[in-house]
């Protein structure tokens, strides 16, 4: 156990998926805390990329993988991807035992499948993991659970301690563990952007096997960042990025955000999908976010100094932040997170509906001037849901960046960001 491990909500849920299956793969951007998560559950570890053993165990890998399978279980296989045959090796030896928590993946790439790779279906569960929300990392008390405004909360009370400055540095710090532990704010900002170097320079290629160049790598999540939390389609990206670079086509930037979002950099929102009373039409278009809201603030160059002067962006980016944090919340709770936008213009910034058909939409302001046209929306949303095919809301909430936790007179609840758990 380590001592300065910080615990983790996906924890619960992988310690249940290792009771329930034979081996558990954990997805997710790399730093966000996937290896330190799984060394917590293993008993023993097999690290692929050490570079003392990388060329052998591939080596092993290719020719017998069972040799690489034993040990203590669980065992934790860090970074199997650097030697696929280790997927069908897995689901083997799970088949053989019989027997549940035996192996925890993780993996910072998704590979490109292979014809004679096995599914895993029934053998390997997957988990998304993400980087911290601000109650893993301490900065949100937690007093307003996403479970218990699910579960028909009647009262809520909490106070944020999140001041709007410390709001602009959470953004740029981003829910790195490594930038949560560090002492010095200047070195924890600075983890966002060795981290775009590093996707730019070297982990985009890895993505599909393809050299990418690095300046059109920079250029394309810069334009991306411009473009978080709206829905930017692809030719929008493309005009953007032709000014300076004309040789670029439509299908080489869909190459490449299809590259980052193999190496879970950018993770986009989905549309939701809600039956209506009446025919209004319901827009498609993702929208468009990072797995983590300080990787648009590491390109825009956006430091804390600079949101406090720049509302309007500093208002995209703590969107972001909230829906990266509700992404993870939602998850624990079996639920899933999109947005909304129909025909009429009407936007819902977030959709949670859990596995069960239970909804609850949530509007996101950084500030308090727009918290009762905000609840406005939420209600418009509620009216022309039809609730004789799908559920009435569980809860309607104004997600902010403000001190107080209450709820209006219409019923809608008002959060603080730094008030919120899952």
């Amino acid at each position: 156990m380590n001592s300065n491990y910080l615990k983790r909500i996906s924890d619960e849920k992988l310690a249940l998926l290792l009771l329930a299956k034979g081996a558990v793969l954990i997805e997710g951007p790399k730093w966000c805390g996937k290896t330190s998560s799984g060394e917590e559950m293993a008993k023993s570890v097999l690290y692929m990329q050490d570079p003392d053993n990388t060329k052998a165990n591939i080596l092993i890998a290719q020719t017998k993988p069972s040799l690489l399978l034993e040990g203590e279980t669980p065992r934790l296989l860090d970074e199997w991807q650097v030697a696929p045959e280790l997927w069908n090796a897995v689901r083997f030896a799970v088949d053989k035992r019989r027997l549940h928590g035996q192996f925890i993946l993780t993996g910072s790439v998704i590979p490109t499948r292979t014809e004679d790779m096995h599914t895993g279906t029934g053998r390997i569960a997957r988990m998304k993991m993400r980087t911290m929300s601000l109650f893993e990392s301490g900065e949100s008390n937690g007093e307003v659970s996403l479970r218990d405004l699910f579960d028909g909360i009647t009262s809520i009370n909490g106070k944020s301690s999140l001041t709007i400055e410390k709001l602009a540095f959470t953004i740029n710090r981003g829910g790195w563990p490594e930038a949560a532990l560090e002492q010095s704010e200047k070195i924890a900002i600075s983890i966002a952007s060795d981290y775009l170097e590093a996707v730019a320079n070297e982990d985009i290629s890895k993505a599909d096997g393809v050299e990418k160049n690095p300046d059109r790598v920079k250029a394309l999540i810069r334009s991306l960042s411009r473009n978080i939390s709206n829905e930017a389609r692809t030719a929008t990206i493309l005009n953007d990025l032709i000014i300076n670079d004309e040789s670029l086509s439509q299908a080489t930037v869909n190459q490449y955000i299809a590259a980052l979002k193999k190496i879970h950099v950018i993770e986009d929102l989905p549309a939701w999908s809600a039956k209506l009373r009446s025919k209004t039409a319901i827009r498609t278009t993702a929208k468009r976010h990072f797995t983590d809201p300080s990787l648009a603030a590491a390109s825009l160059r956006a430091t804390p100094k600079r949101l406090l002067a720049d509302l309007n962006t500093f208002g995209f980016l703590f969107e972001s932040l909230c829906i990266r944090d509700l992404r993870i919340y939602a998850d624990s709770i079996d639920g899933a997170v999109y947005h909304y936008r129909d025909k009429n213009n009407l936007e819902i910034d977030a959709i949670i509906q859990l596995a069960d058909g239970r909804w609850g939409a949530v509007e996101i302001k950084l500030g308090a001037f727009e918290i009762e046209s905000a609840a406005q929306n939420l209600l418009k949303l509620k009216s022309i849901v039809d609730t004789k095919k799908m559920n009435e809301p569980s809860f309607l909430m104004v997600l902010t960046g403000t001190e107080y936790a209450y709820q209006l007179k219409n019923s809608v609840w008002v959060v603080p960001l730094g008030c919120l758990k899952n």
